[in-house]
């Protein structure tokens, strides 16, 4: 294996390609009635909660912001609302373990493909342990 490649072939200066990780595309609508996880100002889905606390039996208050363009808001929602919005965070959770779990592969690989080639060269030594 040369200098620089994976054992897929890659070049390890390069890095990972854009294209493996999930792309996400930019709403362009407002937000649906019920969409706590979309921005009203721009569209964007990355709408997350910074304090919640309960108003009453099956309502919350919920403070929003966005971090796209910075917009905070938020209000007293019903339980249907805000479940919504929990089953959005907790995909979002998900896509973003699903990406650290490619980034961390990618640099296990990298560092396994270094180390073979320190043993190959046989620039490891004992003192090195």
């Amino acid at each position: 294996m040369a200098d620089g490649d994976t054992a897929k072939g890659s070049n390890v200066e390069r890095g990972l390609e854009p294209s493996v990780f999930e792309t996400r595309v930019a709403s362009t609508q407002r937000r649906r009635h019920g969409d706590l996880h979309v921005c009203p100002e721009c569209g964007s889905d990355l709408v997350y909660p910074t304090d919640w606390a309960p108003a009453s039996d099956r309502q919350w208050h919920v403070a929003l912001r966005c971090p796209e363009c910075e917009w905070n808001g938020g209000g007293r929602y019903s339980q249907e609302m805000v479940d919504r919005l929990d089953e959005a965070l907790d995909h979002g959770t998900e896509a973003v373990l699903d990406d650290l779990n490619i980034l961390v592969r990618a640099n296990m690989e990298d560092q396994i493909d270094r180390f073979v080639a320190a043993l190959n060269g046989d620039l490891i030594l004992p003192e090195d342990f």
